[in-house]
Parts: structure tokens; sequence; C-alpha cells
């Protein structure tokens, strides 16, 4: 598994990532919010299987920030492993999207 996608409710998607988050994630990540275009959506990217997380990873994350600052949603990256908060505290991502452990 790659990436899927599951709506919760009327706005709340949920984006479930593999266990290496990289570029080859990079158009089925963009596929999994692209269409959504309802305002107050609130993102969550499960990130419990991801082991490895690079820069591009990072990019993908900030462009799915920027859509859901257009639809004035929010972003929650949820149960990161230990190594991916690291990742993510480094490159100060805990400043402008939701970590849960």
């Amino acid at each position: 598994m790659t990436v899927s996608v599951r709506q919760v409710d009327d706005k709340n998607i949920v984006i479930v990532v593999g266990e290496q988050f990289d570029y080859s994630l990079h158009q089925a990540f963009r596929n999994a919010y692209a269409q959504v275009q309802k305002p107050g959506t609130v993102f969550r990217v499960d990130l419990a299987r991801a082991k490895h997380m690079d820069s591009s990873a990072l990019g993908m994350i900030l462009l799915l920030k920027e859509h859901a600052d257009k639809l004035g949603g929010r972003v929650i990256l949820s149960k990161p492993a230990e190594n991916v908060v690291k990742i993510l505290t480094i490159a100060n991502f805990n400043q402008f999207v939701t970590i849960e452990s």
C-alpha cells in the first residue's frame, strides 16, 4: 500500500501513507486531496506506517497545507514514529501543522 484515502465525514479526510513517504508517492498523495474543495476540511495524514520520510515528503505536506489553507481548513499529522517526529521538528513543521502522537 502506498497512499489510501478515507472520507470520515463531510469535512474530515484521512490520508494514509505507507512505509516509504518519498517522491514516489507524489502523484498519489496529490490525488488524495486535490479534488477536495469543501471549505473547512481537516486533512489528517496518518503516518503510523511511515518508517522513512525524505525532503520531498516535507514538500508534499507543504502543498497539502497550502490547499487546506485555501479552504480555511487544516492539516494534522497523526501517529508519526519517533524518527519521523525528529524530521518534522528539525524542519519546524510543528510551527504550522498539528502533530499528534
